[in-house]
């Protein structure tokens, strides 16, 4: 086994993990709320790159930027749909309304672009990087670097901005946020854009290195809930390290014993954490860190 690959392929899959959880992470730390269409927007957002690429013909960077716009789109459509849920937080409603609106989005892809498996076909998943025993590609690359320029951009944005004031003025306490004078609705509305965007945006970097399929949704919830309980719920900070975290243990552990049981041993991971430091993982305290 090369090591050294090994771990190169972590931090790689590591930083994919991150970027496709920091959306949910805002989400979950800011608004205390969830959405279990995360992964079928992750889906729609992969399918909207590569259709924008194969029926018009624009380039690479082109469909990105439209998957992140429809992205962006659909999470306000979401919070507006679920307005009422989302200002009561009526957190078991949200998760089986949201559940029902992935499972929608999935059908609708289904329709809108076939059962058949596609591929996004970056110009950028073509060149590779070689340094003595390791390689990447230079999709991987952008991926990587994409990945640190987004977690480094919401800190700043959550620290240092009137936007990201207002954001930890509605994490901390929504009912005297409105009482301030500031648009709580418009806030989350502005939450679910950006978990829409940034999924969007994971999906059209991470879908070159994978076969884009209709069912890809439920595998990428799965491991995002991983990634955002592990990293400390509400975490940035702790998103961004749990995911490396995972993405290394996963690629080690599929070198070392199989890649078919990565998925059970991630979730053995997190239930002897759970276990072990029920306290570490809570959302209390950790949201903008």
């Amino acid at each position: 086994m090369n090591v050294a690959q090994q771990l190169v392929n972590g931090v790689i899959i590591g930083h994919a993990y991150a970027l496709v959880a920091v959306g949910w992470t805002l989400l979950l730390g800011a608004a205390r709320l969830v959405n279990f269409g995360h992964g079928q927007m992750y889906m729609i957002g992969a399918f909207v790159a590569w259709w924008v690429m194969a029926a018009t013909g624009l380039p690479y960077p082109a469909a990105v930027l439209a998957a992140v716009l429809l992205g962006a789109f659909l999470g306000a459509v979401m919070q507006r749909l679920f307005l009422r849920l989302t200002l009561s937080q009526d957190l078991v409603s949200l998760m089986i309304v949201t559940l029902g609106f992935g499972q929608a989005l999935e059908g609708a892809a289904g329709l809108a672009f076939g059962p058949k498996p596609q591929t996004l076909a970056s110009p950028f998943q073509e060149m590779s990087v070689h340094l003595g025993p390791v390689w990447f590609t230079v999709q991987d690359a952008i991926l990587v670097v994409a990945t640190i320029l987004v977690f480094a951009g919401l800190s700043l944005a959550l620290h240092r901005s009137w936007l990201g004031a207002a954001v930890r003025m509605v994490a901390e306490d929504p009912r005297l946020t409105t009482l301030g004078g500031l648009r709580v609705s418009r806030i989350y509305m502005g939450i679910f854009a950006f978990e829409g965007a940034a999924v969007a945006f994971a999906a059209a970097l991470v879908a070159p290195r994978t076969p884009i399929l209709t069912s890809m949704g439920f595998d990428q919830v799965v491991m995002t809930f991983v990634v955002v309980v592990l990293g400390g719920i509400g975490s940035v900070l702790g998103s961004y390290v749990a995911g490396l975290g995972i993405g290394l243990f996963t690629a080690l552990f599929g070198a070392l014993v199989s890649p078919a049981y990565t998925t059970a041993a991630v979730f053995a991971l997190l239930i002897a954490a759970m276990v072990l430091r029920p306290g570490a993982l809570s959302a209390s305290g950790s949201f903008a860190r």
